[in-house]
């Protein structure tokens, strides 16, 4: 039998708390895991300020994947 959680839970509250959890710590955190956190906030913030800083935090976040790209195809040409 499949329970499905009521419409006012604290489902919300949680991924938000835990989202803050995760960008209050970046350095120890996976891009994914930043990205999907910035979403939630970008999303779900309580003000305006922390909606627009998980949206720049993507931004950032997202601009770095081309870098970290390259580099990896340029270790690989250099182990060759």
């Amino acid at each position: 039998m499949m329970h499905l959680r009521a419409r006012n839970s604290d489902w919300p509250a949680d991924r938000v708390a835990e989202a803050r959890a995760v960008i209050a710590d970046v350095a120890h955190h996976s891009d994914h895991l930043i990205r999907l956190a910035c979403t939630v906030l970008a999303t779900h913030g309580d003000t305006a300020a922390e909606r627009k800083d998980a949206r720049v935090l993507l931004v950032v976040i997202d601009a770095r994947r081309p870098v970290q790209r390259a580099q990896r195809e340029a270790n690989g040409r250099a182990a060759r």
